[in-house]
């Protein structure tokens, strides 16, 4: 179901947001409002104090609101000129100076601030404790004087410039400056300020080329000016980035001279300071070390990320492969994938959002993104809850990754979901609906259920020794580590595939290098050297490995077709797993909640019933007495037994409808009856959000929701559809829960995209433009178009009752 938080904070967006169907102008010409707004977000965010709502994280400071609002007006009311007209008429007001501070900068004016609503709790999450005030910064030198500058004429931080934008965005850099590959052309979006961190890196070798890349790209947000001077007291995101605190960092550059009688210093200067207090502290030299390895500081003091930069390179050409060739983010590409522009192109979201459909397709309803070559915060955040709810959708993991994470260029974050988002849709194809033929992997004595249940990199190694064995080969794969890494075993596999175009050479060449480079020559003769390079392969990386081999499958399967006898019997099989559909939704919304271990199969990761009983405790915090439970690794087929008989005596005490079902059931993975359990608990857990948002924490029923939808329907969006109840079937159309949604939020639904839904294709257009809003308002579900053309009256609940939760929290 719905966490129903907006992860940056914010529940709230704008009306009439652009389309793909529209041109978008610059509404804020002559207004840099926002872009001061970011400024100020980037410097009060302390990494030893606070850290984002929605990713898994408490917030310290009191959250300010991101939309102005009016006694007289509901922001849901407003148009993009009232919302305008409102900000602008906002008086500006100078920020007060710190009383502490023994001399005081000159502030820069500052719109009024609001305080935004705070993020509701996810369903069954314990309400997050009030903020408390962040620490107060340490005192620092004053900013000298800046003569005023016309709004038009500043100069945006880079954290806010969007690529390819005309003016303002920062101009192009050469390759000489910025260390792109010779022969190659890439868009950049950095700032006007130019770095060799190639040198830099040398002349400072406690940095790697990557660290000093990502610390440039704070630096420059905080310079304002681009002329290479940042005030003391704007380095403190800077400096966290680095992994030092602000005040030795501050200490340092003062005992080494190396900020002016103003408080200015330079990057060069920065680097120096860092450099020495990571001396000082013994931190090992980067030169000469793991290349491959980029280490990320994080936004907690003394934290760090690291990230693999072959990872990062094979992932980012996949993405300039896979898009190149899109309407609207196509003129961004290609990216280079030596450098982190990567992170800077993914916070609008609309990059993501469009990789997602490449490996799912269908998935969003590209008609709600917001385009255009600059998005303000609202529209970034809207496009980015798209993300986030769809990657759930779709499988993803991303119980700690929110909206503003991407705005933020969380590194760490969003090459973990790029690898997500690229891998499912390579699993995707792993399947025997798409490839029959995958029936001829079956062992003897296995039967197709439990040959399937096996995850795709099983089925993929199954597949890779199938073809070395009718090769006449003697080896076997394990892994997508060491057995592939000496080339031997993709060669024979390269061979049997197409022994016309793809020779035994390379078993000839002794160099493991040059052997990779030969295999991926022949792997290049099928249009499939993707993924990885002679390097990667040498090293045995897992995530690439498993890639490469998943693309030669999808395109080279090299599987006899089957028999009519044996459609016939796989024909059966389909025709008995009609359930799957329900099945993986309820895996998803399982997955949503955070359980673990990650629920693959529904029927076979909840025998041990540990999953259950978290699932259960999140719900209900404190419901689950854990003394009773059998911890993992449950082994014993008694104490799995006994976990999952203490599900059905929780059940019972939730009122769930459990007549017949005992644990036993659910450790022999029986299908129906472990689906009524799930499905019970799914409610529950819809029931319950909407009883903490109620008056009074009132029972909410079926009839309570239906009666919400109705009047919501009719007086807020004023139209003529309703719903009878679940099974209603006119529901089909999609009609009435796109005017659900447009009496959520006045505006979001343009109905010149929307038809009466009477052929099944129309119908399943209006469903699939439905779900994609609502995930664009920050909820959370696991419908599919399909559930509502075909009126499955258990998923219309969890969509109706996901709304009114949505709908109730951010006007509580």
């Amino acid at each position: 179901m719905s966490s129903f938080r907006n992860h940056n904070g914010s529940s709230e967006s704008l009306t009439g947001v652009p389309t793909l169907n529209s041109e978008v102008d610059d509404w804020r010409t002559g207004d840099t409002d926002d872009e001061e707004d970011q400024s100020a977000h980037d410097q009060g965010d302390t990494d030893s104090s606070s850290s984002q709502p929605g990713s898994g994280r408490a917030s310290t400071s009191a959250p300010s609101s991101a939309l102005p609002s009016t006694a007289s007006n509901n922001w849901r009311e407003q148009t993009d000129s009232d919302w305008l007209a409102n900000k602008r008429n906002a008086p500006q007001t100078a920020a007060s100076p710190a009383a502490a501070a023994p001399r005081v900068p000159p502030p820069r004016p500052a719109p009024t601030p609001v305080k935004k609503p705070a993020p509701s709790p996810a369903f069954g999450q314990p309400t997050a404790a009030a903020p408390t005030a962040p620490p107060p910064k340490p005192a620092a030198p004053s900013k000298p004087s800046r003569p005023a500058q016309p709004e038009t004429m500043r100069t945006p931080p880079v954290a806010a410039a969007v690529p390819n934008s005309p003016a303002g965005a920062g101009a192009v850099k050469s390759q000489s400056q910025t260390g792109l590959r010779p022969g190659n052309s890439f868009s950049t979006s950095s700032s006007n300020l130019s770095i060799n961190a190639q040198a830099l890196a040398a002349k400072y070798p406690y940095f790697t080329a990557s660290e000093i890349g990502a610390f440039h790209q704070q630096y420059a947000a905080a310079d304002k000016d681009s002329r290479d001077q940042v005030h003391l007291s704007d380095l403190s995101n800077v400096a966290t980035k680095a992994g030092a605190s602000f005040q030795d960092v501050t200490a340092k550059l003062a005992q080494l001279n190396l900020n002016d009688s103003n408080g200015l210093v330079s990057f060069d200067g920065f680097l120096k300071a860092v450099s020495k207090i990571r001396e000082e502290k013994g931190a090992p030299k980067q030169s000469g070390g793991d290349a491959k390895k980029i280490v990320l500081h994080g936004h907690m003091e003394n934290t760090t990320h690291t990230i693999n930069e072959d990872e990062k390179e094979s992932f980012t050409q996949h993405l300039n492969q896979a898009l190149a060739r899109d309407a609207h983010v196509g003129e961004r590409l290609p990216i280079d994938p030596s450098s982190m522009q990567i992170f800077n192109e993914c916070k609008d979201g609309l990059i993501l959002a469009k990789l997602i459909n490449d490996s799912v397709p269908g998935t969003i309803d590209e008609r709600v993104l917001n385009v255009g070559k600059k998005l303000n915060m609202f529209h970034m955040t809207e496009n980015n809850n798209v993300v986030v709810n769809s990657a759930k959708a779709v499988g993803c993991s991303v119980v700690n990754i929110g909206a503003q994470d991407l705005i933020e260029g969380r590194e760490h974050l969003i090459l973990g979901l790029i690898w997500q988002i690229i891998k499912i849709g390579l699993q995707a194809k792993i399947d025997i609906k798409v490839h029959p033929e995958l029936f001829r992997l079956l062992e003897t004595g296995e039967n197709l259920e439990d040959f399937l249940k096996l995850p795709p990199e099983q089925i993929l190694l199954r597949w890779f020794n199938y073809h070395l064995k009718k090769a006449g080969w003697s080896r076997k794969v394990n892994n997508f580590t060491g057995d592939v890494k000496d080339g031997e075993n993709y060669t024979v596999l390269l061979n049997q595939l197409a022994p016309g175009e793809c020779s035994r050479a390379p078993l000839k060449v002794n160099d493991l290098f040059e052997r990779a480079e030969a295999v991926l020559q022949n792997a290049d003769k099928l249009n499939c050297r993707k993924y990885l390079t002679p390097k990667t392969l040498v090293e045995g990386n897992s995530k690439l490995n498993f890639a490469f081999v998943a693309n030669l499958f999808n395109t080279h399967p090299g599987l006899e077709k089957l028999s009519e006898a044996e459609m016939a019997q796989l024909d059966e099989w389909l025709f008995s797993s009609e359930g799957d559909r329900e099945a993986r939704a309820f895996a998803l919304w399982l997955n949503s909640l955070g359980v673990e271990p990650f629920v693959n199969n529904l029927f076979d990761d909840l025998r041990d019933g540990l999953v259950l009983l978290h699932a259960m405790d999140t719900v209900h915090p404190g419901v689950v007495d854990w003394k009773k439970v059998n911890k993992a690794p449950v082994s014993s087929r008694f104490k799995k037994v006994e976990n999952c008989n203490y599900v059905v005596v929780l059940g019972k005490s939730m009122k769930f409808s459990l007549v017949g079902i005992g644990g036993v059931d659910i450790t022999d993975g029986t299908k129906t009856l472990t689906l009524a359990l799930v499905w019970q608990l799914m409610r529950e857990h819809v029931i319950q959000t909407l009883r903490t948002l109620s008056t009074g924490g009132r029972e909410i029923t079926d009839n309570d929701m239906i009666k919400w939808a109705n009047d919501t329907v009719k007086t807020r969006a004023n139209k003529g559809s309703v719903m009878s109840s679940f099974k209603d079937s006119s529901l089909k159309t999609g009609v009435f829960f796109l005017d659900l949604l447009q009496g959520i939020k006045k505006g979001v639904v343009n109905y010149e995209l929307v038809s009466q839904g009477n052929s099944d294709d129309d119908a399943k257009m209006n469903a699939k433009y439905a779900i994609s809003i609502a995930r664009k308002l920050g909820a959370t579900i696991f419908v599919l178009p399909e559930d509502i053309v075909e009126v499955k009256p258990k998923m219309i609940l969890t969509f109706v009752g996901t709304l009114m939760a949505l709908d109730k929290s951010q006007n509580a």
